[in-house]
């Protein structure tokens, strides 16, 4: 197995700089060495939100985690920060603590806890990942979750898929209303919220755009591309542009980007497959990116967890290690 560069060493960063010199306004790559424009001498510097300095939180109770312990080559997974996915299988009676606990974890060390929302009703449309809540326990739960997040300045992605999917399945009409209900209470709990909007092989940008606004972008600091699917990180962050650009035309100026990068490092399969297929490789490692219209790249599905009964995997969110020693492979 072909090791892979560390975050930061000349190929790490040359990744980064191709991605940000793609995703410069207008296409053009940034240019080295630019003078930054001056400041007057009697103007401080706006401050600047820690979660565009900070590292992300590692999980010590993840799947990934437990797996090294008995086999060591999969510390290379289990020492990526990533999303802890807060889904319908926690409680509403317990959602509060659970949230609590885990943004509690991030202000102790001084990093920034990540976190997935899915708990809508009739998620993934009855797919491998079905399930969710009715819409009353919906907003009791997220109202929990939110209290639970409250001052640790989190980031959520807010329910990855629902947006792109909207019009696949019957029992859609409320995830709209109850995404922005989630939306505005996250962020009045300080936390950045991502809309999801699916990814570049999906749906337009401008079909994209026209959804998130209406799923109250105004209540969230941007969206998250590429959640749990494999397109390149400049062509799924160039698209991830293009929505923001349309929300823009619509009224939301200054949103940003989130990419999912936790199997993207091959790029999407020849057949276009998404659920564990066997070309996937792990991604660009979870980092604070903070320049042209994208603030993070991250692994919000976690690598190594199935995306369901296909491909050999086993049911979707458990601890597969075939899956994840091809994740590890060299390309």
């Amino acid at each position: 197995m072909t090791p892979r560069p560390a975050p930061w060493t000349v190929a790490g960063v040359a990744v980064v700089t191709l991605l940000l010199g793609l995703l410069a306004p207008g296409g053009t790559p940034l240019a080295s060495g630019a003078p930054a424009a001056a400041v007057p001498a009697a103007q401080a510097p706006a401050a600047v939100d820690p979660r565009l300095t900070r590292s992300f939180l590692v999980d010590p109770s993840s799947q990934a985690v437990r797996a090294a312990k008995a086999d060591p080559a999969f510390k290379r997974i289990a020492g990526v920060a990533q999303a802890r996915w807060l889904t319908s299988a926690l409680p509403v009676a317990r959602a509060r603590a659970t949230a609590r606990s885990w943004g509690a974890y991030g202000v102790q060390r001084g990093q920034t806890p990540l976190v997935a929302i899915y708990a809508l009703p009739g998620r993934d449309c009855g797919g491998h990942s079905a399930g969710g809540f009715d819409p009353t326990t919906y907003r009791s739960w997220i109202r929990e979750v939110a209290a639970g997040l409250k001052g640790s300045r989190a980031v959520a992605v807010l329910e990855p898929d629902a947006l792109a999917l909207l019009g696949s399945c019957s029992g859609q009409d409320q995830w709209l209303p109850l995404i922005r209900y989630a939306a505005q209470q996250l962020q009045a709990a300080g936390v950045w919220v991502y809309l999801d909007a699916g990814h570049s092989n999906w749906q337009s940008a401008d079909v994209m755009a026209d959804r998130v606004a209406q799923a109250g972008i105004a209540y969230a600091r941007g969206i998250s591309v590429n959640v749990s699917n494999y397109q390149g990180t400049n062509a799924v962050g160039a698209w991830g542009r293009k929505v923001t650009a349309g929300l823009a035309q619509r009224g939301a100026r200054g949103k940003t980007v989130l990419i999912d990068t936790s199997r993207n490092g091959a790029g999407p399969a020849p057949d276009n497959q998404w659920c564990n297929p066997p070309s996937a490789r792990l991604g660009m490692a979870t980092r604070v990116i903070n320049a042209n219209g994208v603030d993070f790249v991250a692994w919000v599905k976690r690598p190594g967890e199935s995306d369901g009964t296909c491909n050999g995997g086993p049911p979707a969110g458990q601890w597969w290690p075939t899956g994840a020693r091809r994740l590890m492979a060299a390309r």
